[in-house]
């Protein structure tokens, strides 16, 4: 039985985590998960909103299932997705999107994939308070990580059949910052002959994707973009509730959708699990369980596509539970 790290995380996340677990049960697969708690709630009891034994579980099962955690704005702790993929050096976050038949979104031609570095960057959270009328943040951009992330991206696009690569910076006014990862993208494109590579500045990409979304197909970016530009395509294909995501690092990968842990409706039985689950096919297929991701896949889709059964924010006002127990019928 294959052993996996659960994080369930706190808002509507642990209502989320149920549902998909109940789902992956039910296609008739036994996993072995290995619950750890974090976040706002666990910040009080033990002092951090990551404690060791969270890292601990997934460097040794090799592959987590992460649920939304809250991070305060502006103030208490740093993000608990950036601290993970700090400790676990998940330099690759991962962010396909594409359309889903049965969610009415302006565009219906989306297939693309955001590929965003994920170490450094003004994520690196190296800031400081100059005096009470000025703060600094320094923008952190190496050879070593550029160079990775591109690899990854390209590596990507052979293995996924995809045709082109865009680079995508503001390296006409970040010259040395972004100048260096865009070197970086190119030195790297020249090993890959098949894949068409261009460069694109990225507010001219954020116009052009709500323009014609379909001209693009793999996207490699910094940190800060990649954050930006992967909420914007997300918006593409019906919103966060339906974006995945995934932070891939050399040993390590944890999968967790883009969307917020929605305190507000947290207990009230309406979250929509959709992303989470499809995050959970994309680890299934990690972990080579093919067989039982694609049924998961087939049901949740027919499900949507059908439409009878949805909940609210995807336009219907079944309960979390219904909607679960309808992709359940489908298997």
């Amino acid at each position: 039985m294959k052993k996996v790290t659960l994080i369930p995380g706190d808002g509507i996340g642990p209502e989320i985590s149920d549902s998909v677990k109940l789902i992956i049960e039910k296609a008739g697969l036994a996993i072995d998960w290995d619950i750890q708690s974090a976040g706002a709630d666990i910040a009080e009891k033990e002092g951090s909103p990551l404690p060791k034994r969270v890292i601990d579980s997934i460097k040794s099962n090799k592959v987590a299932l992460k649920a939304p955690v809250t991070t305060p704005i502006g103030k208490g702790f740093r993000s608990v997705n950036v601290a993970l993929r700090k400790e676990l050096d998940l330099y690759a976050n991962v962010r396909p999107c594409k359309n889903i038949k049965g969610i009415k979104t302006p565009f219906e031609n989306v297939d693309l994939v955001v590929i965003r570095e994920n170490t450094e960057d003004l994520y690196a959270g190296i800031e400081r308070q100059i005096d009470n009328d000025t703060a600094e943040s320094i923008k952190i951009i190496t050879r070593k990580a550029s160079e990775r992330i591109a690899k990854y991206a390209f590596d990507y696009a052979v293995k996924h059949n995809r045709k082109k690569v865009h680079a995508v910076t503001k390296a006409n006014i970040c010259k040395l910052s972004d100048g260096l990862f865009l070197e970086c993208a190119r030195h790297i494109a020249q090993n890959y002959p098949q894949i068409e590579y261009k460069e694109i500045l990225v507010d001219n990409l954020c116009m052009q994707l709500v323009q014609n979304p379909s001209q693009f197909d793999v996207l490699v970016l910094p940190n800060l973009y990649g954050d930006i530009v992967s909420d914007l395509t997300a918006g593409l294909i019906g919103g966060l509730g339906v974006a995945q995501g995934a932070n891939i690092g050399t040993d390590c990968a944890v999968f967790e959708p883009v969307h917020g842990s929605a305190p507000d409706i947290k207990g009230q039985n309406k979250a929509n699990p959709t992303a989470l689950l499809i995050c959970a096919i994309n680890m299934l297929k990690h972990i080579n369980e093919n067989e039982t991701a694609e049924k998961i896949e087939h049901a949740l889709y027919k499900v949507i596509e059908e439409g009878k059964v949805l909940t609210s924010d995807l336009g219907g006002n079944a309960t979390t539970t219904e909607y679960t127990q309808e992709i359940i019928k489908n298997l």
